[in-house]
């Protein structure tokens, strides 16, 4: 697929974009939070035609991928479209308060949600879940079509009244 180094199953890139394409037609402007090297969003663009930027406070894009360096909070979600965060650290929460402004699709990896408990994988889904019920919403598990742990997600639709 590339010649660029990266960490996990290197078809989860190709996976993420196809799942957002198959599943978000209507969507033009893509949030790829903390993206890192922007692989998702160059894949998104190039092979997909959506208008996609990396939004990453370490500023790792590759060359041509448009990023901006800072840390994404959830007021910018007002542009998008849909926000992405297939692991988004330190900004899950951020990720996940966006679904009150726009639609989220969100692959929690570690546990950046809370200080105070220990969650593993299916507890932080749950935890997430409840945090969109509890703000009206109706939390849709996914499962991302490439191998390992981390490929099970959320989509999170703004509510009527979040």
């Amino acid at each position: 697929m590339t010649r660029h180094r990266f960490h996990g199953d290197r078809e989860r890139f190709e996976a993420v974009a196809r799942f957002i394409a198959d599943g978000f037609p209507e969507a033009r402007y893509v949030a790829d939070v903390a993206g890192g090297q922007g692989m998702l969003t160059r894949i998104l663009r190039k092979r997909f035609g959506f208008e996609a930027e990396v939004i990453d406070p370490r500023g790792w894009a590759l060359k041509g991928v448009p990023a901006r360096a800072e840390v994404y909070t959830p007021a910018m979600a007002d542009y998008y479209d849909l926000v992405v965060g297939p692991h988004p650290d330190q900004a899950l929460r951020s990720v996940v308060e966006s679904a009150g402004k726009a639609t989220v699709l969100v692959v929690p990896c570690c546990n950046f949600w809370t200080r105070d408990k220990r969650l593993g994988r299916e507890e932080l889904i749950e935890e997430i879940s409840d945090f969109h019920r509890s703000h009206g919403g109706i939390p849709e598990p996914v499962a991302l079509a490439f191998s390992g742990p981390a490929n099970r997600g959320l989509i999170l639709r703004p509510p009527p009244d979040y």
